[in-house]
């Protein structure tokens, strides 16, 4: 049984990269275009702080984790992120993200921080690169 987990470890890794891009991918899609959650957010206004720029690392990052493109930077980018939106926006609302509605972020937070350290993956563009320069 370890045999097939450790077998199937880098192909599990990419499906949850992906999973976890695609997440973060419709956060930002939802605050931009309103899709696919209509009416969740409100249209941040054109490069205003910190809604717009969130959004966009949202979108952008999101995208490359998705696509394991330079994985380990989006994915340090992206979890930075969500932990600002942790600690600015709902810690002082409360101790712990139960209480305080933060739950999201500090998940996508260590979700994108595990990442950084682990890879992309056995499907990922940065695999395919690597193989080209080699």
């Amino acid at each position: 049984m370890t045999q097939f987990l450790d077998r199937s470890a880098p192909w599990v890794i990419s499906l949850y990269r992906i999973v976890i891009g695609l997440i973060f991918f419709m956060y930002g899609t939802a605050r931009f275009f309103n899709w696919p959650a209509p009416g969740q957010f409100e249209a941040p206004a054109l490069f205003v702080y910190p809604d717009w720029w969130s959004a966009a690392i949202q979108i952008v990052g999101g995208l490359l984790v998705m696509l394991g493109l330079f994985t380990r930077a989006a994915a340090f980018i992206s979890s930075g992120s969500m932990a600002v939106a942790y600690f600015w926006m709902h810690q002082p609302e409360g101790l712990t993200p139960l209480d305080n509605g933060g739950v999201a972020s500090a998940l996508l937070c260590w979700a994108f921080f595990l990442l950084v350290f682990i890879g992309p993956g056995a499907l990922a563009l940065d695999r395919v690169i690597a193989k080209k320069n080699a």
